[in-house]
């Protein structure tokens, strides 16, 4: 049972082509696509599988149900990472399902190290962002207990990897030399990490040198650019929201509304593509949506909210600017009842 007649259609074709166009632009390093939040509000299976046919081999976010999702459709043709911090329990089953963990706490290595089979894990160091990751003047010991518990067999360390604020290229770069000071320190302790990760879609994009081993890419992989970026060369996005025409007057109503997702401070700042073509949003009630009318508008036209550009429409960055805000939430703030339509 649906809220509304408004659909989310993703192109999984268009998924794939972005997906191909990021691995090429990181080779030699591999491209992690996130998958958090349900592959950002579009479905974790169907985005994996679709991924997956363009190569793609490894998975992650914060979320373990997410991680786990994307873990039993990939199997064995993907690894799939989750960097949420976990209670001893959720820990175990991520363990359990091949799941490897994003651990930044000393307290987590214990609680991951008392999985039944021996834990994957990525080490994280905090070169300044403060999103969790142990603090440096901690990471000596943290990467010596570490290589206690790898010697033991109860863990493995494959990466060693941080977040880095983006804010700016001084700071940047600040992390990164951070990052590889902490990459030596685990050497010397005794690990052999295979994978170094820092950079996430922005860095990743522009700065070779941060891609080491390894980058995660979520938005970029959806076609979403970064708030007053430029356009990301070979991708756009995946997916638009259509809306029907369920009355006509002075103005047209769209059944979708703040209800179900659409944000109601959009009103007036930004268009939608019609049948008449461009128009402007008038309002955003509840349940529906009011747009300037156009010549022969009709119950059950389409109306497009955000989509690739292609017909007119804003795209996900484009309304997310128009608020104040990034691209990511206007399609994360879609309702879970509002049907997803996979095409391609």
């Amino acid at each position: 049972m649906t809220m509304t007649g408004a659909e989310l259609r993703i192109d999984l074709q268009r998924l794939r082509e972005n997906v191909r166009a990021v691995r090429e632009r990181m080779a030699p390093a591999e491209a992690l696509v996130v998958i958090k939040d349900d592959a950002y509000a579009q479905g974790v299976e169907p985005i994996v599988a679709a991924a997956l046919d363009a190569g793609a081999v490894w998975f992650g976010g914060i979320d373990l149900d997410s991680a786990v999702r994307a873990k039993r459709t990939a199997g064995g043709r993907a690894r799939v990472l989750c960097w949420m911090t976990l209670s001893a329990e959720e820990a175990r089953l991520g363990v359990a399902e091949g799941i490897e963990l994003g651990v930044g706490d000393a307290d987590y290595l214990e609680r991951a190290a008392t999985a039944p089979s021996t834990a994957t894990l990525h080490l994280k160091i905090d070169t300044g962002l403060h999103r969790n990751g142990v603090r440096p003047e901690a990471w000596a010991a943290f990467c010596a207990r570490a290589a206690e518990l790898e010697r033991a067999g109860r863990i493995r360390v494959a990466g060693i990897w941080t977040h880095i604020a983006e804010a700016s290229d001084a700071e940047d770069d600040a992390s990164r030399a951070e990052f590889d000071h902490a990459v030596g320190i685990a050497r010397d302790a005794g690990l052999t990490p295979e994978m170094r990760h820092l950079a996430a879609s922005a860095a990743a994009w522009h700065r070779p040198e941060f891609r080491y081993d390894l980058v995660r890419i979520g938005a970029f992989c959806y076609g979403i650019r970064s708030e007053d970026g430029p356009e990301i060369g070979g991708t756009a996005p995946i997916s638009s929201l259509v809306a029907p025409v369920v009355s006509v007057g002075t103005d047209v109503e769209v059944a979708i509304g703040s209800v179900d997702g659409f944000p109601s401070a959009l009103a007036g700042r930004t268009h939608v593509a019609t049948p008449g073509g461009e128009r402007a949003l008038v309002r955003v009630d509840a349940f529906t949506s009011r747009v300037e009318t156009w010549p022969g508008a009709a119950i059950g036209d389409d109306v497009i909210l955000f989509g690739p550009g292609t017909r007119g429409e804003p795209t996900p960055t484009d309304l997310g600017e128009a608020i104040g805000t990034v691209g990511e939430e206007p399609l994360l703030r879609v309702s879970p009842l509002v049907p997803r339509v996979y095409v391609g």
